[in-house]
């Protein structure tokens, strides 16, 4: 190799050693006259003589015994790594938990992520379909497909499409989209208290906090508040709490759930959740669904979560009449 080792040289070796996703991330990083120069190098390079690798390898070993590594302006070197790593919007919720002060995003946008759907869509139903997409991608996924579902139907498609072409956000896309959401809010709400909470997020915490928790407060609430607490109860009592029945309440609660129904609430369940429903049949009978399943094609989901719920309202039927029990043996769990 001809070249001379100058250090662009050095550093486009010490690249071409890296694996490609190594390498990707490493540049990724860079500023475009830095990529331009390291890019020349790199395609400069031809025949790399062992050699050359060697002292590259020591050079770079050399300084960085010498060198050692600075505090100073660490978090954004840190947060950079991670941009590299996992992209910008996910490097800034990460970073915002690591170091709270070094988050770029503001209030507005970070409330956006705790609204209910039916307060998101009319704030974005009107903008543009990219900058819905960039907010989308910020969502939870289940709200975000509860958006979606709310947005004009002639949008929904281009939505998704941008979606799945968004890659790299600009920071100037990102404070565009803040600015957005704090004249819509403010615009939309003014001092109005906005929607927040409810019997499922007070569901979603209750269900977090274990049953001696549970317990107490949904006893109290009952004597609070008995409607408010039958739908939080609603919010708790889900599908994939069948999945912790004994064998007897499972082989119960099967007995009153129709085939129909059945496979199409385990069409929609993974497979291992499906084997909570087998265990409790015959074979042959497992056996059986596990052939309509297969035979029912693809079905909506609309479907799915219908049958699910039937199965749901089944159970709490059962277990209101103390038929079935959820919990451990000795559990005595709030149903």
């Amino acid at each position: 190799m001809g070249l001379e080792i100058d250090p662009a040289t050095r550093a486009a070796v010490m690249v071409m050693l890296l694996d490609e996703q190594q390498a990707t991330r490493l540049l990724g990083q860079l500023e475009p006259e830095e990529l331009r120069t390291l890019g020349e190098r790199m395609c400069a390079l031809g025949d790399i003589d062992p050699t050359v690798i060697s002292s590259t390898v020591a050079d770079f070993m050399e300084l960085s015994e010498h060198t050692g590594m600075s505090v100073s302006d660490r978090t954004r070197q840190v947060q950079s790594l991670m941009t590299g790593a996992l992209g910008e919007m996910k490097a800034e919720n990460l970073m915002r938990s690591i170091v709270p002060d070094s988050s770029r995003l503001s209030s507005s946008l970070e409330l956006a992520k705790w609204l209910d759907p039916e307060v998101i869509a009319p704030l974005i139903e009107d903008e543009h379909p990219q900058l819905i997409a960039v907010l989308m991608v910020q969502l939870d996924p289940q709200v975000a497909a509860r958006v979606l579902h709310r947005l004009p139907d002639a949008m929904q498609t281009e939505v998704v499409h941008r979606i799945a072409t968004l890659g790299a956000v600009s920071s100037e896309a990102i404070a565009m989209l803040e600015e957005l959401l704090s004249r819509k809010i403010t615009a939309a709400h003014g001092a109005m208290p906005l929607t927040l909470g409810g019997p499922a997020n007070a569901a979603e915490i209750i269900n977090k906090s274990g049953s001696v928790v549970e317990k107490q407060v949904m006893s109290q609430l009952n004597k609070i508040d008995r409607s408010l607490a039958k739908r939080i109860e609603g919010e708790m009592f889900r599908f994939e709490h069948l999945l912790v029945l004994d064998g007897q309440s499972m082989g119960a609660l099967l007995r009153e759930v129709d085939s129909e129904t059945l496979v199409d609430a385990l069409k929609g369940a993974a497979e291992p959740d499906r084997e909570a429903f087998f265990a409790a049949m015959s074979s042959r009978a497992a056996d059986g669904v596990r052939d309509e399943i297969d035979a029912r094609g693809r079905i909506k989901m609309a479907e799915v979560e219908a049958a699910q719920k039937a199965m749901v309202d089944i159970a709490r039927r059962l277990a209101a009449d103390g038929v079935i029990a959820f919990g451990n043996s000795g559990d005595d769990e709030y149903v």
